[in-house]
């Protein structure tokens, strides 16, 4: 009996724990993007040079008078990044419906975090099961560290020798990005659809 409680009390020590760290994960995050420089202006956003879907390089300025969303994951993800991408998903249908003219100035990107595994034609078939103007990008492992620092996007290999495959720690924001290349708000996993919605809606007009 004695064994079975104190079982049950590192069980509930190691959930709580394991939901302390992915609280104060998600509020780091936050409180990073939302830093400014000695200029006033949040250092998020900037060149990158990758690869999308169909195999096109593509840059930064790929996009002329769109204001970017952007979002980092990888596409064995098992929870957050397909739910994140759902969110932006809906928050699109949302503002296509509500305020068409915003909503065509937004192009969704979604930028892989691990490009050893994220091939064009992996990349193409998951974004596919998303927004349908929703782009992937991957590149080579320096193009995508490059793009991660000019987003100041955290990400890493979890190692674990006994597994088959690996996961990926990573930022999880979405981040729009004005066609000035200037960061505008961004927006986390909580962040309902209707209220991201809304708030694009607000920057982009």
């Amino acid at each position: 009996m004695t064994n079975k409680r104190s079982l049950s009390y590192t069980t509930i020590i190691v959930v709580l724990l394991g939901l302390c760290i992915a609280g104060g994960v998600l509020v780091w995050q936050t409180w990073r993007a939302s830093q400014t420089a000695d200029n006033g202006r949040v250092p998020i956003g900037g060149p990158f040079t990758l690869v999308n879907q169909d195999g096109q390089t593509v840059t930064e300025k790929s996009w002329p008078g769109q204001h970017l969303l952007v979002y980092f994951g990888y596409t064995y993800c098992p929870d957050v990044c397909p739910g994140d991408l759902q969110t932006l998903s809906l928050a699109l249908e949302q503002l296509e419906k509500d305020n068409p003219k915003a909503a065509a100035k937004v192009q969704p990107l979604f930028i892989t975090i691990d490009p050893e595994r994220d091939t064009v034609s992996a990349i193409k078939e998951y974004v596919g099961l998303f927004h349908p103007r929703l782009i992937g990008l991957t590149g080579t492992p320096a193009q995508v560290d490059a793009a991660k620092k000019s987003y100041r996007v955290y990400a890493v290999k979890r190692e674990d020798e006994s597994a088959s495959d690996y996961l990926m720690d990573h930022t999880a924001l979405v981040y729009l990005i004005s066609p000035e290349g200037e960061y505008e708000a961004h927006f986390t996993s909580n962040t309902a659809p209707d209220v991201m919605a809304k708030r694009i809606g607000e920057l982009v007009e």
